[in-house]
């Protein structure tokens, strides 16, 4: 794969003022010699102004041209850029000319597959690009650029940096198998495992953490009908999203839009209000709700508290989600009822509805009071209750956690087997699989089977 020459544009489709049309592999230089009017000395790392031509010499494009020398590149090969102007169908004929000269369309992904390869970037890091790039908000922002930086590459290299020489006494048991372990350096290497073992697992705690950074906590609105719910979406997202109508029964579907809410990503999920119904399409609607009310990360419960509380559809939710709700007292424009007083205080002048010891705020969509106290109760819960709990710069994905969770298991085993007083050779098994769990993290072992996969999702010229 590496012998042949890659191109691509590396800018997103669209009139702009530049587009980046990009070349890597070892006939770049070569293939741009065709394409360009270079000049005589082409000095890497200078931009050089030079016109594209077609075949018959006639130019295409002016621009800048960038030579990167291998291995001093991106991708740890030659690679040229070309910065030329941002309209679609010339920033496509230029690439069009780019591969009538010899190069290759690349596959997504596949310059910075080149970089991993080349050894420019472990996995991780080569993953963190694209986590970056789809980043929504800026702790997720923080966490790949943490990641970025081989954050999680040197959690796993000291890992296995820690787990080697115990590997290295066990073996050599084996090989004097006249020598038994004694029970001090067994303590000793079981204190060893311990530790390893310890900062796998706290590792693998950061794995919702991840899922929250990069995809956003599920937050999902829900109530009776006509309390509000599209009104607070609305409110949240600054725009009118959702229809509002008085009529209950408005919303029969869900609607999700993603904010941030202080450096938190929400995935905002408005529902059809949850009552009973004899129209098939609001029952389909009313399914959908309670679907998503089983996999939120945060729950939104809107009440009307210009009502009395006893006329509330109170949700029934899992205990497992119960310390991840709020409680929303909306209309309180209208003026609380007196029924909720010993739930929530009025809104005062300052604006301040939060509840000391309860995740509970009174809102009013129509005047917007309310509305910052409750993204501040959502920071709140979510980092108090939620996945965000733990105050880690790392925050691992699922292919990470697969592979640290099948380290820890392994480690344990081996710890067992010490503990035990089994055969050596259980032992250093058990540690080389760790070793190998370990690898799969940063790909140090044979990654083919998983190449293929990560980097598919990454966008064409990246």
């Amino acid at each position: 794969m590496l012998a042949d020459t890659i191109a691509a544009i590396s800018t997103a489709l669209g009139e702009a003022a530049i587009s980046v049309v990009r070349v890597s592999g070892p006939q770049a230089l070569a293939i741009a010699a065709q394409a360009f009017k270079l000049p005589s000395k082409l000095t890497p790392r200078l931009a050089h102004l030079v016109p594209v031509v077609d075949s018959t010499g006639n130019p295409l494009d002016h621009g800048l041209l960038l030579h990167f020398k291998s291995p001093a590149s991106y991708t740890g090969e030659d690679v040229i850029e070309f910065h030329g102007h941002g309209g679609v169908l010339v920033t496509q004929r230029v690439l069009d000319r780019l591969l009538a000269c010899g190069a290759r369309a690349a596959e997504p992904g596949e310059f910075t597959q080149r970089a991993f390869l080349n050894g420019k970037m472990d996995l991780t890091q080569a993953e963190a690009v694209m986590d970056l790039i789809h980043a929504q908000s800026t702790l997720a922002l923080r966490a790949a650029n943490e990641q970025l930086g081989g954050a999680i590459g040197r959690e796993a290299t000291a890992m296995q940096q820690e787990i080697i020489p115990v590997l290295a006494h066990i073996e050599a048991f084996i090989d004097f198998p006249d020598e038994d372990i004694s029970p001090e350096t067994g303590a000793a290497l079981v204190q060893r495992l311990d530790a390893v073992l310890e900062r796998a697992q706290k590792l693998i705690a950061t794995s919702e953490q991840g899922r929250i950074l990069r995809h956003g906590a599920r937050t999902v609105i829900s109530g009776a009908p006509n309390v509000g719910k599209s009104s607070l979406l609305n409110a949240l997202l600054g725009f009118e999203r959702a229809i509002v109508s008085p009529t209950a029964g408005t919303t029969r579907d869900t609607i999700e839009e993603i904010i941030q809410v202080h450096g938190i990503p929400l995935r905002l999920v408005d529902t059809a209000g949850l009552r009973e119904s004899s129209d098939d399409i609001e029952r389909v609607g009313i399914q959908r709700t309670e679907r998503e009310l089983d996999r939120a990360d945060l729950v939104i419960e809107v009440v009307d508290a210009s009502q009395p509380a006893s006329a509330a559809q109170r949700l029934n939710l899992p205990d497992s989600i119960a310390n991840r709700r709020i409680l929303i007292l909306n209309k309180a424009d209208l003026g609380l009822h007196a029924d909720w007083s010993s739930v929530v205080p009025p809104l005062s002048g300052s604006g301040d509805g939060l509840t000391a010891g309860a995740q509970c705020v009174s809102v009013s969509c129509v005047t917007g009071a309310g509305i910052e106290p409750l993204r501040a109760a959502i920071r709140d819960v979510i980092a108090t209750a939620g996945p965000l709990a733990a105050d880690h710069p790392i925050a691992i994905n699922a292919r990470h956690k697969a592979a640290f969770e099948r380290a820890a298991e392994r480690l344990l085993a081996a710890k067992t087997a010490l503990e035990c007083g089994e055969a050596p050779e259980f032992t250093a098994l058990e540690i080389r699989e760790a070793l190998q769990a370990l690898g799969d993290v940063i790909g140090q072992v044979d990654v083919e089977r998983i190449l293929d996969v990560i980097f598919s999702t990454f966008c064409i010229g990246k």
